[in-house]
């Protein structure tokens, strides 16, 4: 299925308007959290379904054998050094020490997580939760190495996936398998639980090619100081730690980020955004060039067809 969506004239009603010389604020969330119907369908106990609607967010343990993260290892360090990337502009370094801090459509550059994405813990679990069939909208490989690490600062994913891919609705979310243990020292994810249910407008314009210097170190498109004091507040915050193998779901719209890394150890996880084949980007909602396909898939949308799931217990 494919799909070409660049003008404005494509565009949508703006639901969500963020930047654009829009002053902070705290909005109501206009969408659901969770779109399936019956709880009997679902892949994972309903009581955790009802916690993710709740908190925006789930950490499954053990969700992955340890000969299965092995081999996700082993691919993830393959495409660390792998030179071919590095020419292509998917991997992303690090400022000032260059270490490898991204790597981007790792579902279609790499057979391990094209497999990993269209399995049906994963994926299964998204089309229920989506209540849709769903795409992958973006994966990408995440290191924060040892001593030198940078933070990825607060922010929430949809509104930047709304005003720079022109995702419509927050009908998407994130599932992070942990490659390495994620502990309190190593700059693990942070969450403010509950801050899905509202969306937080930004400050400022979005840049030119603002994609190039945003995945390095985002600086529009955060949230003001005051607006995430408030969200810390109401919600607390949560560190996803975790071993190799435990899975973080996390909605589209929850406020997240990570501090850095001073510690020895160094950090990886692998990323799936799934999104809903009816929420499928159109026309950025700020007046800019889509960012590139490895980024934000636009070009050539494939569904996904899980096969029923097992259950997961909790």
């Amino acid at each position: 299925m494919r799909t070409a969506y660049t003008s404005t004239s494509d565009r949508t009603e703006d639901r969500y308007p963020s930047r654009g010389g829009r002053s902070a604020a705290i909005r109501e969330r206009q969408d659901p959290v969770v779109y399936a119907k019956k709880d009997e369908d679902s892949p994972i106990a309903p009581t955790l379904v009802r916690r993710y609607k709740k908190l925006g967010f789930l950490l499954l343990k053990g969700v992955f054998s340890a000969e299965e993260v092995t081999a996700f290892q082993a691919e993830s360090d393959r495409l660390r050094r792998d030179p071919g990337i590095q020419a292509s502009g998917e991997r992303i370094t690090e400022l000032g020490s260059g270490d490898v801090r991204s790597v981007f459509k790792v579902h279609a550059i790499s057979p391990v997580f094209s497999k990993l994405a269209s399995d049906t813990r994963m994926a299964g679990m998204a089309q229920y939760l989506l209540g849709d069939q769903v795409y992958i909208h973006q994966s990408r490989l995440n290191y924060k190495s040892g001593f030198r690490g940078k933070e990825f600062y607060w922010h929430s994913d949809f509104e930047t996936w709304h005003v720079e891919d022109g995702m419509p609705r927050m009908r998407a979310l994130s599932m992070s398998i942990i490659l390495t243990e994620n502990t309190d020292n190593n700059g693990p994810l942070m969450l403010i639980p509950r801050s899905h249910k509202h969306y937080v407008v930004c400050e400022g314009e979005t840049p030119e090619n603002h994609f190039k210097a945003s995945l390095k170190k985002q600086e529009y498109g955060v949230p003001s100081d005051d607006c995430l004091s408030q969200m810390a507040k109401a919600g607390g915050i949560v560190v996803a730690k975790g071993k190799p193998g435990s899975m973080i779901i996390f909605d589209c719209n929850i406020l997240h980020g990570s501090n850095g890394n001073i510690s020895p150890y160094p950090r990886s996880n692998v990323f799936i955004v799934y999104n809903a084949l009816s929420n499928r980007v159109g026309a950025p909602f700020c007046d800019k060039p889509p960012r590139p396909e490895y980024i934000s898939s636009r070009a050539c949308i494939e569904p996904i067809t899980p096969l029923k799931p097992e259950k997961l217990n909790e």
